[in-house]
């Protein structure tokens, strides 16, 4: 399937090793460019500089990913199988070991007993310095998540797409540290909610709702009790419900008293609420997801600057996301393609029409006849994510 050529004028501070020169968009001289073709190494990119080249247009649908060895030269920066897998094991002790932390604090907190942060911030760290290292590490365990453990991993998970999103935006990491800390204690008054109430399958009455809207206090209220909590965590725990027209909770913060990392927050709690499985409902598909958030910036709840980021952040098909192939297969997103998001690497394992397991196949779908029809989830096909994952820990 080829793909059709997506031209784009592109600053010369902004050209990569990897992008595929059409022609000069802009100069201060009289540089003629011999012919079209890849930027293969560093010099290069500073020769057209030497030749006051201010722009040049490249096709985007032609961008090799890359990197350079010890000769200048490009290799194409595709994971192997074996790195692939450790950074999956890494993740899951990682995701495993958050979840012990969060049952140990929702045990104090009902208690009455105070916090010990250390612990957070040591996870949080781990979580923070896994996913700096491979942005990508840990979005895969998000997605495998227990239908009966939601309260626990519910936290976990808007931690870890908060870093993933600050280290998008390349906040400083100081920033991200707090940021990640504030969004795994953001839930913690949910233990002072009533069961009946938390997880009522249906709708809430007003009463319940009224009930319910009372964990961001108790949120609040406990946090601030913990010592050395930075203000910056707190502050985005108490902002997790506010939305921009002012009728959010608990304090109907609106507009711009709303901070940039408190709006970060409310979009990370609402993706991983709507697409997270639960004992009464099945979660959503990334894209419905991404869909939902939008609405949501129609009815300005949402930062739309910034769901517009989060949804470029975590890719038109998330990593760990499930995808249906023409090929009737269905394959799980291993790696991004930042050149065609829409074709990223994927690795197949099923048969849909034959209902049945296949051998593993890594596929660079930026390099074959075949691509994604839609995303899915494992549900529809009555297999479990679990499973997935672990088949593939497994076949590793």
């Amino acid at each position: 399937m080829s793909l059709k050529p997506i031209i784009i004028e592109t600053d010369l501070n902004d050209l990569k090793i990897g992008h595929f020169v059409v022609k000069i968009a802009k100069q201060n001289g009289n540089f003629s460019l011999g012919a079209s073709g890849h930027i293969k190494n560093d010099k290069v990119i500073t020769h057209l500089k030497n030749k006051n080249v201010v722009s040049v247009f490249i096709d985007q649908s032609k961008t090799l990913s890359t990197t350079k060895n010890n000769n200048d030269s490009p290799i194409k920066a595709k994971k192997d199988k074996a790195t692939i897998i450790a950074e999956m094991k890494q993740a899951k002790e990682i995701f495993n070991e958050s979840k012990v932390i969060q049952k140990e604090l929702f045990a104090n907190a009902l208690s009455g007993s105070s916090i010990d942060l250390n612990p957070v911030v040591d996870i949080t760290n781990k979580s923070i310095d896994a996913i700096f290292n491979s942005p990508d590490s840990l979005a895969c365990m998000v997605n495998i998540r227990a239908k009966d453990e939601y309260l626990l991993e519910h936290s976990v998970a808007v931690s870890v797409y908060i870093i993933i999103f600050a280290h998008f935006l390349k906040m400083d990491k100081k920033i991200v540290q707090d940021l990640s800390i504030g969004a795994f204690l953001h839930d913690i008054g949910k233990i002072m909610i009533p069961d009946e109430i938390l997880n009522k399958p249906g709708k809430l009455t007003d009463e319940e709702f009224i009930i319910m809207k009372t964990h961001a206090n108790h949120s609040i209220d406990i946090i601030k009790k913990t010592p050395n909590v930075p203000s910056l965590s707190l502050q985005i725990a108490a902002l997790h419900h506010e939305k921009i027209n002012g009728y959010g909770y608990p304090f109907q913060v609106k507009g711009d008293d709303i901070s940039k990392y408190g709006r970060m927050i409310a979009i990370c709690d609402i993706f991983d609420a709507l697409t997270a499985n639960r004992v009464y409902k099945e979660g959503f598909p990334h894209t419905k997801a991404f869909a939902i958030l939008l609405e949501l910036v129609n009815q300005n709840h949402l930062d739309k600057t910034l769901v517009n980021q989060f949804i470029k952040c975590m890719g038109v098909f998330p990593i760990g996301s499930l995808v249906q192939l023409h090929s009737k297969k269905l394959a799980i997103v291993e790696q991004r393609n930042e050149s065609d998001p829409t074709n990223p690497i994927v690795r197949s394992f099923y048969n849909v029409d034959l209902h049945e397991y296949l051998d593993t196949h890594d596929i660079d779908l930026n390099s074959t006849e075949d691509y994604i029809e839609k995303g899915v989830r494992a549900e529809e096909f009555d297999l479990d994510m679990n499973t997935i994952i672990e088949m593939l820990l497994m076949e590793g």
